[in-house]
């Protein structure tokens, strides 16, 4: 493809129809990783061809709903509510939004708050992470992410920083030393630096202006074989997908995940000023297309529109990580044989439970020994205390002692 004006890949201002070329013939522009258009240019040609369609990611918009927001809890709770008969109580008392359980492709158990629609997407947190997980093994179920790499073999920006020397699996894992505090409620913290050079917060003076530039600012000893947990892992995680497959972020999410998941529903991911999606953080989608996810990772990775994962990364996650490597001690304290790899959690327990989770009680939870699915979607009031997860874990672990293994 060497016309400019039809290649979608090269610089915007080459593809401005040419004056022997109708506009009409002109291909549409499409933003490569790291450039979307401007507040003051998405109106003008070619970048228009592009932006008519994609306005909420450069203005802010709010969606007209097609359906009525109801005044009461949907609740359809079945013979949970018989086994568990306080359940409605706890998912009330642990703020939840939206609460699916799903068992063998069947629909067991469900409840939404008041106000919540079973079409609204809700904010996904940190289950984000686990969702670059399984886009990152696709990629290198396709040899194109070697996994013993070093990082800045992807990406030399990165040359000099934290991420300098660990490998991609290290990063999967979170197994290097970052100076980078996770401390959501902290000004001063690295997390919330990241929030506002992605978009989440208000900028301040010095701050890196997107993601791109806040990554290579990370230092630290880079040693590794201890778990850290640090978001930031996610987005460098996200930036060699970009690197490595040509497609921005939320292309590559679409194109190896959510295309294939017979979805009901489009997600979001939000966006810096760059079009860099917030890999960490930043998917919202419904509950019931997050049980896909969850479904799809109990039959190994296969999807109704085609594997959202290798075989053998999904057996990996599910298989657990390095105990040795888990440090942190509240996961410690309520499993104590629990690990983390991929970007997902996994408790080690009896049941071979693994979640994805994320802050103000987000939740993915398999539960294999049943065959079942649990989703709850929560606004907790504070974002990481070690009481809330205790509350939730302890709830989604009494849920699935209630379901049966199949066939029984």
């Amino acid at each position: 493809m060497n016309d400019p004006a039809l290649d979608p890949f090269s610089d915007p201002q080459a593809a401005v129809a040419s004056p022997t070329r109708a506009p009409s013939q002109t291909a549409s522009w499409r933003p490569l990783p790291g450039r979307l258009p401007a507040l003051d240019d998405w109106q003008d040609p070619p970048v228009n061809r592009w932006a008519f369609t994609h306005l909420s990611e450069i203005v802010a918009t709010a969606t007209i709903s097609r359906e009525l927001s109801p005044h009461r809890a949907t609740t359809n709770l079945g013979a949970l509510a018989e086994r568990i008969p306080d359940l409605e109580a706890r998912l009330e008392a642990t703020y939840t939004d939206a609460f699916l359980v799903v068992q063998q492709d069947h629909v067991v158990a469900e409840y939404r708050r008041a106000g919540v629609r079973a079409t609204d997407r809700h904010l996904l947190m940190s289950v984000s992470k686990s969702l670059c997980g399984l886009v990152a093994g696709t990629l290198v179920g396709e040899g194109r992410i070697d996994p013993t790499a070093q990082v800045v073999t992807y990406l030399p920006e990165l040359s000099g920083s934290a991420y300098d020397g660990p490998t991609v699996q290290q990063l999967l894992n979170m197994e290097i030393e970052v100076e980078y505090s996770e401390n959501y409620v902290d000004p001063t913290s690295e997390v919330q630096t990241h929030d506002r050079s992605s978009g989440w917060r208000t900028p301040l003076p010095g701050d890196p202006a997107n993601d791109y530039a806040f990554l290579p600012t990370l230092r630290g000893s880079g040693a590794t074989g201890r778990f850290q947990y640090c978001s930031a892992n996610t987005d460098v995680l996200a930036w060699i997908i970009e690197r490595v497959s040509g497609l921005r972020y939320v292309d590559a999410l679409s194109e190896h995940l959510w295309s294939r998941l017979g979805a009901d529903h489009d997600a979001t991911i939000t966006i810096d000023r760059t079009g860099f999606g917030y890999a960490n953080a930043g998917v919202s989608c419904t509950a019931r297309d997050l049980a896909r996810i969850g479904q799809a990772m109990l039959r190994d990775g296969e999807a109704p529109g085609g594997r959202i994962a290798p075989p053998e990364w999904v057996a990996a996650i599910l298989a657990g990580g390095s105990r040795d490597a888990m440090q942190y001690a509240g996961w410690i304290g309520q499993f104590p044989n629990g690990s983390y790899t991929r970007q997902w959690w996994c408790t080690g327990n009896e049941r071979g439970n693994v979640s994805a989770i994320g802050i103000h009680g987000q939740n993915l939870w398999l539960d294999p020994a049943s065959d079942s699915v649990i989703v709850k979607l929560s606004s907790w009031p504070l974002p990481d205390e070690n009481a809330s997860h205790r509350e939730q874990n302890e709830l989604l672990l009494d849920i699935s002692r209630t379901l049966s293994a199949p066939g029984s």
